[in-house]
């Protein structure tokens, strides 16, 4: 008994499948289950589950992403919900840490804000002088989603005729890995040197892409066994290096890609529909089959001594016949007679088989069915609202999760170069870091589906107080700020041209009483009752 309890429950499991039936608490965990008897997967830790296979799903990831047009689809459905066409700073240091007024808190940010605008929104941000910080912010989360991970080294590199001297260079994750001399080194996971708290120390950059090998010659060749060190922090704690990737397990070095779950079902069902596409082209070329009854004796005693050269000679003929008109006689080979083709393509559960099929990846993606395949056809108002609030509680969190790992350090970096250089007054910077650096970002809007009973919503929100016009401006891609002075602007346009802003007109008089517009036939048998669908 004493040697039994040293045993690991594996070792236990493995001793019950030879001693007979053995109960479980879990049915999960039957051994004796012929459904489950054969499936026994490995006990690893993240990164040995992940790292040993990261390259295959990674290559197989970006094959997806360059021959599948729904996989192409699915990641810009995602890169545009998630990011869209807007990236802009709000600033908002903590003034009560810092012992400002609320007042000085927002002359600060507006003056911050504005600096950061001429970084962020020219390609003095880019270490290649070729993307704004939004085409940058871009790329590296369609890396992320495709290769399960972006990696940027921010760099100082002052140019003639440039303000700024902070860049960001991208690199490819492939060329993120362990130097031959340094495999099996104690805290190395893949290129990432840890300490023993899993605190990453360094990073090992190859001085080349592993798949640039036929491209290179002569000297240029060394790069590919030539790894460079780039510690993870600087003596004063600022980033040197920026690695952008999702966790989903303790101890997870490395990110995945976002189609892993799925990749299976996302081969097999693009060859699928290939192989459907292609057999049903195949049988379009084929109109009838011609058939001879005749033996060799009868077609010897009709053709004479060489019956196949008449044969073909009398298909020949029939074969000149290009166009039929009304009341058209065929001319058939003697003996033949002319038997339809009808072939079993298209098939008719293709469809069936596909939607099912696609729903279970559109699931493993964290979209909706609707969204993924861009279809809204079998959707009413209520049910499309449905599936786009759950995919915006998704790219919310990727929203977040992007500030909060890209941008917001990207902005430290930034700001660490404008306070030493004058342009931004930020006294006690580095002991006040984080109330200084505090901020959020205003990504692309995410738009309506009905515009009049979202904007119902929306005034019904903040006039219940559970909302505020800068939430509001920033739900549609805004800035309140300029709202507001535009707004401002456009009331003393009109002033000075002797209207009234506050008119009511037969227009909006007109709008606000015009029912919502239905976008279905079957809306108001579908839809549920008005006062319920005006609160999302």
């Amino acid at each position: 008994m004493g040697h039994k309890n040293h045993l690991t429950r594996r070792q236990r499991a493995a001793a019950s499948l030879h001693s007979g039936p053995a109960m479980t608490a879990h049915q999960a965990a039957s051994h004796t289950d012929l459904a489950l008897a054969d499936w026994n997967p490995f006990a690893g830790s993240a990164d040995a589950d992940l790292l040993p296979e990261l390259g295959t799903l990674a290559s197989r990831s970006r094959d997806l992403a360059r021959n599948n047009g729904l996989m192409a689809g699915g990641i810009q459905t995602l890169r545009d919900n998630i990011i869209g066409a807007v990236l802009r700073l709000s600033a908002k240091p903590d003034y009560r840490l810092l012992g400002w007024s609320l007042e000085q808190a927002r002359e600060w940010s507006n003056n911050t804000e504005a600096h950061f605008r001429s970084w962020a929104e020219t390609t003095e941000c880019d270490a290649a002088s070729s993307l704004n910080l939004l085409g940058l912010t871009s790329l590296s989360l369609s890396s992320s989603l495709v290769n399960g991970e972006a990696l940027a080294l921010p760099l100082w590199l002052p140019k003639p005729g440039r303000r700024w001297n902070t860049r960001l260079s991208l690199i490819e994750s492939d060329r993120l890995s362990t130097p031959p001399h340094l495999t099996g080194m104690a805290g190395m996971r893949d290129g990432i040197e840890q300490e023993q708290y899993g605190e990453p120390l360094a990073y090992h950059i190859q001085a080349a892409h592993p798949g640039e090998a036929i491209y290179l010659n002569g000297s240029e060749a060394m790069n590919l066994m030539r790894w460079e060190r780039v510690p993870a922090f600087t003596p004063w704690g600022g980033r040197r290096v920026l690695h952008l990737h999702d966790k989903e397990r303790t101890g997870q070095s490395r990110g995945k890609p976002v189609v892993t779950a799925v990749m299976r079902e996302f081969h097999m069902a693009g060859k699928y529909a290939q192989n459907e596409l292609e057999a049903s082209l195949a049988n379009s070329l084929v109109a009838a089959f011609l058939e001879s009854s005749l033996d060799q004796e009868s077609a010897g005693a009709l053709f004479g001594d060489d019956p196949r050269a008449a044969w073909n000679k009398s298909v020949k003929e029939m074969q000149h016949i290009r166009k039929l008109k009304g009341a058209a006689v065929i001319p058939l080979p003697a003996g033949a007679r002319l038997n339809s083709f009808t072939p079993g393509r298209p098939n008719a559960a293709f469809e069936a088989f596909m939607m099912a099929t696609l729903r279970h990846i559109a699931a493993g993606m964290n979209l909706p069915y609707e969204l993924l395949l861009k279809d809204f056809s079998q959707s009413n108002y209520s049910s499309a609202r449905a599936a786009l609030l759950e995919a915006w509680r998704y790219f919310h969190g990727r929203r977040r999760w992007l500030m909060d790992y890209w941008l917001r350090p990207i902005y430290e970096l930034w700001l660490e170069e404008a306070v030493n250089a004058g342009v931004v007054d930020a006294p006690g910077f580095y002991e006040n870091r984080y109330a200084y650096t505090r901020c959020r970002f205003i990504f692309g809007g995410r738009g309506w589906v009905d515009p009049v009973k979202e904007a119902t919503a929306s005034k019904i929100r903040r006039e219940s107080m559970v909302s505020t016009l800068e939430q509001e401006c920033a739900e549609q891609g805004l800035d309140v700020e300029e709202v507001l002075d535009q707004q401002a602007i456009e009331k003393q346009m009109m002033l000075d041209r002797g209207l009234d802003p506050n008119a009511d007109t037969p227009v909006t008089r007109a709008a606000a009483s015009a029912p919502p517009e239905s976008d279905n036939k079957n809306d108001k048998k579908n839809d549920p009752p008005e006062q319920e669908e005006a609160v999302p």
